[in-house]
């Protein structure tokens, strides 16, 4: 394989990749090379497209993913406008987009609402993207918009079901409309999602402590505690202990 690599052979080494992973899956060896080789490819792949179509839609793309790994936003957001010049209904742009506008240290009202914007174009492309769902809800919930919210967080939820934070944003907001009997099952899948999240513990001890559940209220309520205390600690949290 190391042979093929050096001389540039690509399609063979990648028939001896899958040939190492198959007889030896969990050989530490191979799975070693397998990283570095799988690496090398990539880079190989991305010169050549840089050398080959650098202002290919792809093009744009991949050198706009670049300039955002190094926090240039706004390069990246320029890049990224390019891809939707070539091809408007590009999937995930828009999203990359509103994400770029939100990653400033101090996003303005303007840069809020023009993110709306794209996450709602976003959608319009492709509805599944739960990812945009979920920003929409916490735009939402920063504006104390708790319908809105709850609607968004719901559909991110749905969409991809192990979504926690969009659990914990469906069930918080509810709390907050005082909707405490239906935020219980968003929540409790919350905790399930992320155990060492102390605020989806606190959420859902409150809407058991106002349906009546006190035992059950009182029990997330110091589960809530020993997490923050852990945090405050610097201590890891359960999540981190055992990210499975």
């Amino acid at each position: 394989m190391r042979c093929a690599m050096f001389d540039g052979q690509a399609d063979a080494a990648n028939e001896f990749l899958l040939f190492l992973n198959r007889e030896f899956p969990h050989d530490p060896e191979v799975l070693y090379v397998s990283v570095h080789t799988y690496s090398d490819l990539a880079n190989r792949a991305a010169a050549d497209l840089a050398t080959t179509a650098p202002q290919s839609a792809q093009g744009h793309e991949l050198h706009a993913e670049s300039l955002e790994t190094n926090g240039k936003w706004e390069e990246a957001a320029k890049e990224y406008r390019l891809v939707l010049e070539q091809n408007p209904r590009a999937p995930g742009i828009h999203f990359r987009l509103g994400r770029l506008l939100l990653s400033k240290s101090n996003p303005s009202p303007a840069d809020a609402d023009e993110a709306k914007k794209e996450m709602q174009a976003e959608l319009g492309i492709d509805p599944s993207n739960a990812g945009a769902e979920y920003v929409l809800g916490e735009l939402a919930k920063q504006n104390q918009q708790w319908v809105e919210a709850i609607q968004h967080f719901s559909r991110a939820a749905k969409l991809d079901a192990s979504f926690g934070d969009a659990y914990v944003g469906w069930g918080g907001s509810l709390v907050s409309l005082k909707k405490f009997s239906e935020a219980i099952p968003p929540l409790q899948t919350a905790v399930k999602l992320q155990s060492g999240n102390p605020a989806a513990h606190y959420l859902l001890a409150i809407a058991y402590s106002r349906t009546g559940r006190k035992e059950d209220g009182d029990r997330e309520f110091a589960i809530q505690q020993k997490l923050t205390q852990k945090g405050a600690a610097g201590e890891p949290s359960e999540s981190q202990q055992n990210p499975n």
